[in-house]
């Protein structure tokens, strides 16, 4: 079993079993010593894996950090586990700061069994940084995340790999956390910096910060969804070893193939990319609660390795919904009129009626949008 397959078995017991876990020693034995085990290490082996490790810090006598790793004599990570669902503020673990600078292990592990956040010393030597450079959740799992911890793995550990890829992980990670920040509530320098850039001329007062707020951030959501949002999914499943194809061939479930469709069916195969079962019926499900909107013809899909997408007229821009069932979580995202995506979990297929007004309300925009285009009338088929 690979590592990935471990950590996605792992996943599928913590989304089990997380309700049960009430103290910190059942989160350790159900969830972190068997995610110790995942990365390859035998948890049974003293040479490998120290429980109640316990290393004396000036006056401070008798504190112990949950588990440490060894690789030889050297210690290469220690780990600080809190019970499931505890709060991983980093001031909760005084003693892993403490033990990070009195041990030669640059990777120090704060969990409470379902989230692992990953610490170094990359802002000043010997010390523990305050913010973790990757966060892996399972119960939101990323293959790009999984790859990265896998770096840690008894099979594959390098640690100097690691370091470096960390820097830029951190970085990457608080850019992220900004850019969310910022399309949530812009800065007010943001806003004005958008405002002189539009209007060189204009005096950037009261009314205009409160206008140019709203307006930078429903911009800045439309040009990330319509602009970005396709070939980041693209880059990041590429990076996971899986590339979104948005030129599939689009048909009906249920109906005979032509040929040429066939023949595309085999080459989508060939890209490993599988239409699954509960997609199907999940693309049925929809049809059926916007067929009264529109013509049952004009809702299409389109696979891929990330998302399969239900959509009018097979025009990517037209998005009624996104069944995102190829993970251990399971989402479908629906669209607002300027085609932001808001995912909802899902149990499956079943879950997509707790959307429907939704759904109705996207299929219902682009009817809309159609009698502005081409005024002409289209008479719904029966569904």
């Amino acid at each position: 079993m690979s590592f990935e397959q471990r950590i996605k078995s792992l996943a599928a017991k913590a989304e089990k079993t997380r309700g049960m876990l009430e103290t910190e020693e059942a989160t350790k034995n159900a969830l972190v010593m068997p995610f110790i085990a995942a990365l390859g290490y035998d948890v049974f082996d003293p040479t490998e894996v120290v429980p109640e490790f316990t290393a004396d810090v000036g006056i401070k006598k008798g504190e112990k950090v949950d588990y440490v790793i060894r690789r030889g004599d050297d210690i290469v990570m220690l780990i600080e586990a809190k019970k499931v669902a505890a709060d991983l503020a980093i001031e909760h673990s005084s003693q892993l700061f403490r033990y990070f600078t009195v041990t030669k292990a640059r990777i120090a592990v704060l969990t409470n069994g379902i989230v692992y956040r990953f610490f170094s010393d990359l802002e000043e030597n010997n010390k523990m940084d305050e913010k973790p450079f990757l966060e892996l959740n399972l119960l939101d799992l990323r293959e790009s995340l999984i790859n990265e911890v896998n770096k840690l793995s008894k099979s594959s550990f390098d640690l100097d790999n690691m370091l470096v890829a960390a820097s830029d992980l951190k970085y990457m990670r608080e850019i992220r956390a900004t850019l969310e920040r910022q399309l949530e509530t812009p800065d007010e320098e943001l806003v004005k910096f958008f405002f002189q850039q539009a209007n060189p001329n204009g005096r950037f007062v009261q009314s205009a910060k409160e206008q140019f707020s709203q307006l930078v951030k429903r911009t800045l959501s439309v040009f990330i969804s319509d602009k970005v949002g396709d070939r980041l999914r693209s880059a990041l499943a590429r990076a996971d070893g899986s590339a979104v194809d948005d030129s599939l061939p689009t048909r009906e479930v249920g109906s005979e193939a032509a040929p040429e469709e066939q023949d595309d069916a085999k080459q989508e195969a060939n890209d490993g990319i599988v239409t699954t079962e509960a997609e199907k019926e999940g693309y049925r499900i929809v049809k059926a609660i916007v067929c009264d909107l529109l013509v049952p013809e004009r809702v299409t899909y389109r696979d891929s390795k990330t998302y399969f997408a239900v959509l009018v007229d097979d025009n990517n821009r037209k998005p009624i919904c996104r069944l995102h069932f190829n993970r251990s979580r399971k989402y479908i995202g629906t669209f607002d009129a300027e085609k932001a995506e808001t995912r909802h979990p899902v149990e499956g297929p079943d879950g997509i009626y707790t959307v429907r007004e939704q759904l109705r309300a996207t299929a219902a925009h682009w009817l809309s949008l159609d009698a502005v285009e081409k005024p002409t009338i289209v008479v719904p088929t029966e569904c």
